[in-house]
């Protein structure tokens, strides 16, 4: 097993997955991304086939240990996984975490750069082999797999040495320090967690144990941690996240480290793409350093399409994302960096209008904006909207899509269907929360969103949710437009003379896509209680007079297919579109009737 990126070992595992002119020996990308869909699942809370959770109850909200999920767990549950229709796993990260901290089975806490985690692990002492065997497998069914890998920080592998009066630092034994400027004086800590005083220079401790400090070797150089406390400057990128301790990206050396130790990865698990963790704290040019350098490593494997997409959480999510993404078109460099983003500013803007807190036209604002904004960003794969990893929920945002009324539980189930059939026709790649297909629900702390789903309910593929999804997986699947298509909302007419965006909560929401000669509509009616009908415009070059319109999915039982093709003549009508400009017509429109929470997806 090897602990340095220049080892004989790691040599090996490069030379074996070189595309020499002959058949690649990696696994091949996928054509478009746009074809898949990624179903995200924590690798502790998914399962285990051979224990129940290590605690009861198995949503509890304060409880943050490790449940005991492990690799074997999840690919025993490929196949409930493809059978809902995904094409993708998101694995959050499986790379070897400090063995002494119980918190940090969300794997964020990585110290060993180039191993899989022995607690993932039915063998502790074959863990590489099991992450392997799973990816192999998941490949076997016809799923890519992406890894959710970080570049920002490390685990608690040393402690600060505390100043008087620094209260945060002595409470949590040097875990934790308050910001300083100067980096400070630190102890590493050895395989049980003690901070030793005789290892203040990590180059320096004779004989490391590989259960301490931070693997592999090229990173025992103190100046590579950033030493300087939780932020407290002026930028708010700068510091630790808690214990996890920040690394001094900007460092060009420490740069090429990670780089090497991330081909490495691909190389030895196989692996098809990379979320990349906080990606808006990189410095130094990480980003579009690492994200063409990645790529370019894939391509010489034969990956031709590898993916990688950042998180770039921050309250202006739709100006930092274009920071960060490809490059602008006046950037005379040669490097395109990461792919694409977590789409945070839809999940901002679509969710609230899914449960009836915002008005449609809020949601089109948002892309207002973003074309904007991104109009002079170019990616790898072009407009990079199209490729944003788009989502209602995740293990961050410490509320799941569903919500359980208290007393009538299932009273607003049809929120979370309408959302994912407007998720999966919007521009973008969807990802699914790993449980939302059990109808799990939860608030309020990490843990509330993050439970052990083997724990309970489990995995029915008979279930209510389950068997929506895999519908809507089906449609997306069957219908190039929802994946390709042009984009444009659609304004609607109550009573088909005046047409506009439905400007408050629990409106209606309605856009086409477009793709050659088929468009295909998705109405949305937002309001809990009220049936409505209205009118949608839709193509006038594409539709004609009497054409009729067709179901291809609605989350209600009892379905009422639209009304046929109408002509509006010139001057019958008043419209104003999304983008401000008014007109009078002539139109062709549709009619549509749609229950509370019901959404249809539509195709002539």
């Amino acid at each position: 097993m090897p602990d340095s990126l220049f080892s004989a070992e790691f040599n090996s595992i490069l030379r074996q997955v070189k595309d020499t002119g002959g058949t690649p020996k990696a696994f091949p990308s996928p054509i478009d991304w746009r074809d898949e869909w990624i179903y995200f699942l924590m690798v502790d809370r998914f399962n285990n086939s051979t224990a129940p959770p290590r605690h009861q109850p198995f949503d509890d909200p304060g409880f943050y240990g490790f449940q005991g999920g492990n690799f074997a767990g999840i690919q025993d549950r490929l196949a409930y996984i493809k059978g809902l229709g995904a094409g993708a796993i998101w694995l959050s990260p499986v790379l070897k975490n400090v063995p002494f901290e119980e918190g940090t089975y969300h794997g964020y806490g990585i110290h060993d750069f180039l191993h899989a985690d022995p607690r993932f692990a039915k063998d502790p002492q074959r863990a590489d082999d099991e992450l392997r065997s799973l990816v192999d497998a998941a490949h076997a069914q016809g799923l890519y797999v992406i890894l959710d890998i970080v570049l920002n920080h490390t685990g608690n592998a040393f402690a600060y040495m505390c100043d008087p009066g620094d209260q945060n630092c002595q409470q949590s034994g040097g875990a934790q320090a308050d910001f300083r400027q100067a980096p400070r004086a630190v102890q590493w800590r050895d395989a049980n967690g003690n901070a030793r005083a005789d290892w203040p220079d990590i180059a320096t401790i004779p004989g490391p144990p590989g259960d301490a400090l931070v693997w592999p070797s090229e990173l025992h150089n103190n100046s590579f941690y950033r030493r300087q406390g939780l932020p407290g400057g002026a930028d708010d990128t700068v510091g630790d996240f808690a214990s996890l301790k920040q690394l001094r990206t900007d460092n060009a050396q420490l740069q090429q480290f990670l780089i090497r130790a991330y081909q490495y990865v691909i190389a030895r698990f196989d692996v098809d793409g990379f979320r990349i963790d906080t990606l808006r704290y990189l410095k130094g040019g990480l980003p579009q350093l690492f994200g063409n350098s990645i790529r370019e490593f894939a391509l010489s494997i034969g990956k031709k399409n590898f993916f990688t997409f950042g998180e770039v959480y921050v309250g202006d999510a739709e100006r930092a994302i274009a920071n960060f993404i490809g490059k602008t078109t006046t950037d005379q460099g040669d490097m395109v960096g990461v792919d694409a983003a977590l789409d945070y500013p839809l999940f901002f803007n679509l969710k609230p209008v899914v449960k009836g807190f915002s008005a449609p036209s809020d949601l089109v604002g948002m892309y207002v904006l973003r074309k904007s904004i991104e109009a002079g960003v170019l990616s790898s794969h072009g407009d990079a909207t199209r490729f944003f990893v788009t989502f209602l929920d995740n293990h961050d945002v410490k509320e799941r899509i569903r919500f359980a009324q208290p007393g009538n539980e299932h009273q607003f189930d049809d929120q979370v269907t309408l959302g994912l059939a407007c998720l999966c026709g919007l521009p973008g790649i969807p990802c699914l929360y790993y449980g939302t297909e059990q109808g799990l629900h939860g608030s309020g702390s990490d843990p509330a969103v993050r439970e052990a789903l083997w724990g309970s309910p489990g995995f029915q593929q008979d279930s209510f949710y389950y068997q929506q999804i895999s519908r809507i997986s089906e449609a997306r699947a069957s219908t190039p437009a929802l994946r390709y298509g042009r984009f444009y909302f659609r304004p609607i007419s109550g009573d088909g003379r005046h047409f506009g965006i439905s400007s408050f909560p629990q409106g209606i929401l309605a856009f086409s896509r477009i793709l050659m000669d088929q468009e295909v509509v998705v109405a949305a009616n937002c309001s809990p209680s009220e049936t409505r009908s209205f009118d949608v415009i839709v193509d006038i070059s594409l539709n004609q007079a009497a054409d009729q319109y067709r179901v291809l999915y609605s989350n209600k039982s009892a379905l009422q297919g639209p009304g046929p093709v109408q002509d509006k003549p010139a001057g019958s009508v008043s419209v104003q579109e999304s983008n401000g400009t008014t007109g009078s017509g002539p139109l062709r429109t549709i009619r549509v009737t749609l229950g509370p929470l019901e959404v249809q997806i539509l195709s002539r």
